[in-house]
């Protein structure tokens, strides 16, 4: 079985993750999915990660499942699909909705399908002006998966989500911008920069606020009023004992620059 060609590497407690087959547009395998799964869990849990960055190597960010080994074939029983799904593409976008850090996307190049869902599943994402987004489950005869008609319509509406998933038409990344899919395009040779100077900023600040701010976010959009204030006040009130939301106050009372230390 080969290796799960996923690079690692940590520095000033940002964690950097590459998708690294570029020869196959860094589509995942089972087994690299699995890998990226458990990164994903590890950068989650070690305090001295504070911020994710995501990306893949050559011209491609990921061209989504890779289909090749014959998964997508063969006899089946009732159950097997669904299975298949809940424990792989579901479970990675998942794990990027879950993560504690705040997860960065460079879509650097193509993010196709199961690869546009995981860009899309991130908390910010840098597009480089070559990239493309395209939701290429129509061209196969497939039903969108990997959570795309979760995020999409909460991203751009149900219209233009349907639009998108009815026709799988290749995306520009200022088509993307426009649409509310992108935080920001920038010159290819810049993508790298910028990445690292927004995960720098994000590693800067208060890492478990951040945290629960994510959440907060994530799971507004099935909550009710009544119950997403609820949950506004709890984790106002966890926060409250971190020692960074007491730097953040006594920097302010003090009228000096702030040390997080994410704690």
């Amino acid at each position: 079985m080969p290796e799960p060609s996923i690079r690692r590497r940590t520095d000033r407690h940002v964690t950097h993750l590459t998708l690294d087959r570029p020869e196959a547009l860094n589509a995942l395998t089972p087994e690299g999915r699995d890998r990226l799964i458990a990164l994903l869990g590890e950068a989650s849990a070690d305090p001295g990660v504070r911020a994710v960055i995501l990306t893949g190597a050559g011209r491609g960010f990921c061209a989504g499942a890779d289909l090749r080994g014959g998964g997508a074939r063969g006899e089946r029983i009732a159950g097997d699909v669904a299975r298949t799904l809940r424990l792989g593409a579901q479970r990675l976008v998942a794990a990027v909705l879950d993560c504690e850090k705040p997860v960065i996307a460079a879509v650097n190049g193509t993010a196709a399908g199961l690869g546009a869902h995981l860009a899309l599943a991130c908390d910010l994402v840098l597009a480089a002006e070559s990239a493309r987004f395209i939701e290429v489950f129509v061209r196969r005869g497939l039903v969108p998966d990997g959570g795309g008609a979760y995020l999409l319509p909460r991203l751009v509406g149900p219209q233009r989500a349907k639009e998108l998933m009815f026709f799988g038409d290749a995306l520009t990344a200022p088509d993307a911008e426009r649409l509310g899919l992108v935080n920001r395009v920038v010159p290819d040779g810049e993508l790298d920069k910028t990445a690292r100077e927004w995960a720098a900023r994000l590693a800067a600040g208060p890492t478990r606020a951040l945290a629960l701010t994510k959440q907060l976010v994530n799971a507004s959009m099935e909550s009710d009023r009544a119950t997403a204030f609820a949950a506004e006040a709890a984790a106002q009130e966890i926060n409250m004992t971190t020692r960074d939301a007491q730097e953040g106050v006594t920097s302010f009372v003090e009228r000096r620059a702030t040390d997080f230390r994410g704690r």
